[in-house]
């Protein structure tokens, strides 16, 4: 499964959510598989969007067809956009889906990893990030995605703020040392995105 991730700076909120809706054609498109976002919660006027394909070879086709008669709605109501393309490697928890109407919020992880700690990067995702992900009330499903330069994208869905705030404040730092992250990641962005459930797809 190939994931897209979109992030960009809005500047006409109303003009840029009316064309938020016309992706709502997405489904007809051979390999779609779902499509979600929202607004950042620390950064105003930051919008993010995840889209996930079956294949590359899927959303290529889409591009070279589709994709601009449907972003036409959306032009010059925004600015700053960036793009980024994930191969999905394993669930976080199981049984990841790309829905989102069971989740209000969503956590964005976008990490770039020294080339020599790539592996043992993925490796503590799986022994020590995913278990304890998993094992928190209130986190529904995720993914881990990987592009190439040695940059993962780690992607969770949550029932609600209150429940990922109990996780962040219990977990973290122990976590991040147990796992030894800071000698993996040579850069980490990140953000909290509460959904908007008109632009599911």
């Amino acid at each position: 499964m190939l994931v897209k991730w979109i992030r960009c700076t809005v500047v006409d909120r109303r003009g840029f959510e009316r064309g938020q809706r016309k992706w709502a054609g997405l489904p007809g498109e051979p390999g779609f598989r779902g499509q979600g976002g929202g607004w950042s919660r620390g950064r105003p006027g930051v919008a993010h969007i995840f889209a996930f394909w079956e294949s590359r070879a899927f959303y290529d086709s889409f591009m070279a067809r589709s994709h601009d008669r449907l972003a036409a709605a959306q032009s010059g109501t925004f600015k700053e956009q960036q793009v980024r393309l994930f191969d999905y490697r394993f669930d976080v928890k199981t049984g990841f889906e790309p829905r989102f109407t069971d989740a209000d919020l969503v956590r964005v992880a976008h990490c770039r990893v020294h080339e020599e700690r790539a592996e043992h990067f993925a490796l503590m995702q799986e022994k020590v990030w995913n278990p304890a992900m998993a094992g928190s009330p209130g986190m529904i499903r995720g993914l881990f995605g990987e592009a190439p330069g040695h940059e993962f994208l780690i992607l969770s869905m949550w029932q609600s703020a209150a429940e990922h705030g109990k996780y962040r404040e219990e977990r973290v730092e122990r976590l991040a040392l147990r796992a030894q992250t800071e000698a993996d990641v040579a850069a980490l962005t990140g953000d909290i995105v509460d959904l908007e459930p008109s632009w599911t797809v």
